[in-house]
């Protein structure tokens, strides 16, 4: 094989297409082999240490049993779709058509891919908001379209208007809003939101809303959903997923929901790409979000309650220690700003925790486009077992845990 034009710095081999390279490894896969290379406490990558709920767990080895093993509906299974359709109907109190409105996808992270791939041609501009999760720079590369970044400012992370619409060019043709927000837990506000959408009506842009954690947020700070407003219903696609809400992350079931046409052109790539998602589990996930199921509302309030206990914990013990610190009001996610204890960048800070102090974390600077701000933060994830937190503050707080280089 001849190899094409390589970049030195990222792909020394030059097969990797040359839209992918600047991307290198995702920092979740680099930091996770970290902590296993030291023995590291993983608080870098957002996944649970823990299992999900059984009633749900058993529906899906249920579903299995029981012979549900075979491809889905492309667009989704009929009792997933129509659970789906049911619950954005009782929350946005508009009818909902389950076989038009709603796809699914093996997981939120694919179903970004498809829209991308979906909606976007190749010169198209995209706004991101920074810090961005990492696969929205990725997916908008490979559908051939051109980032923009409109960056949220720590501590506070306020949504600049003015600052956003100025990124707005002729060639603009979409804007992906991920709210509660990884990695800052900002969540974006009604009025943030009415004036975004009145940007986005005004330049007639679509809005893909990431709401993969919807249901977890803090101190009685409301979720808004962009699609329960009128200036954005017809113009965004939310995506979801079962992941964060169930902690069932390796599960990998998304799904869509907005107008017909936004959730077909999702699908024109969604089929090319896994066809279909994990039968047994949509199955199991329609029943947990029957009316009557067992993964109502006490147990979303059991789950808001338990990650409550755990932020109050993990961040009381980072401020303690020197860190500043932002609350977050959403996500599973600690934002801090690490300088009063070390002098080198966010890079060098991680790369300190996982050898030297046995914590792996994540450098948010991965996650800017457009400015220096993430070299002076770092990311904990707190959505592991008390007792895994108990012992990451503990090493965390031995003396001489942190240095200035």
């Amino acid at each position: 094989m001849r190899p094409r034009t390589a970049s030195p710095d990222t792909d020394r081999e030059g097969v990797t297409a040359q839209r992918l390279r600047p991307f290198g490894t995702t920092i979740f896969a680099e930091m996770t082999q970290l902590a296993t290379q030291y023995g590291a406490i993983n608080l870098a990558q957002g996944f649970p240490d823990f299992d999900g709920p059984k009633a749900l767990l058993d529906a899906g080895a249920a579903a299995v049993l029981s012979g549900q093993n075979q491809y889905a509906r492309s667009q989704g299974h009929a009792s997933l779709v129509s659970a789906l359709a049911a619950d954005y109907e009782r929350r946005l109190g508009r009818k909902v058509d389950p076989l038009t409105q709603i796809g699914t996808f093996s997981g939120c992270t694919e179903a970004l891919m498809a829209t991308m791939l979906g909606l976007l041609d190749p010169g198209d501009e995209v706004i991101l908001f920074e810090p961005f999760y990492d696969s929205y720079p990725a997916c908008v590369a490979c559908a051939g379209a051109v980032p923009r970044f409109a960056t949220l400012r720590f501590p506070d992370f306020a949504f600049d208007a003015a600052a956003f619409e100025a990124l707005i060019t002729p060639r603009t043709r979409l804007v992906v809003l991920n709210s509660p927000h990884n990695p800052t837990g900002k969540v974006f506000t009604r009025d943030e939101l009415v004036a975004l959408g009145d940007i986005c009506k005004r330049h007639d842009l679509i809005l893909v809303s990431d709401e993969v954690y919807e249901h977890i947020t803090f101190d009685g700070v409301e979720f808004v959903s962009p699609a329960s407003l009128d200036s954005l219903a017809d113009r965004t696609l939310v995506l979801s997923s079962a992941g964060k809400t169930f902690s069932v992350t390796g599960w990998k079931v998304g799904w869509s929901y907005g107008p017909a046409t936004l959730v077909a052109a999702a699908q024109s790539a969604h089929q090319f790409i896994t066809f279909s998602t994990s039968t047994p589990f949509q199955v199991a996930l329609a029943q947990a979000l029957a009316p009557d199921g067992p993964l109502g509302s006490p147990y979303l309030d059991t789950l808001r309650a338990d990650y409550t206990a755990r932020r109050d914990y993990l961040m009381d013990a980072l401020k303690s220690l020197g860190f500043i610190v932002t609350a977050p009001q959403g996500t599973y996610f600690i934002l801090a700003d690490f300088t009063p204890l070390f002098d080198g960048d966010d890079r060098a800070f991680v790369r300190h925790l996982v050898a030297e102090v046995g914590i792996a974390a994540i450098p948010p600077s991965v996650f800017y486009g457009a400015s220096d701000d993430g070299r002076r933060l770092v990311r904990f994830a707190f959505c592991k077992r008390p007792e895994t937190l108990t012992a990451a503050v503990e090493r965390l707080s031995r003396p001489g845990a942190f240095r200035r280089p």
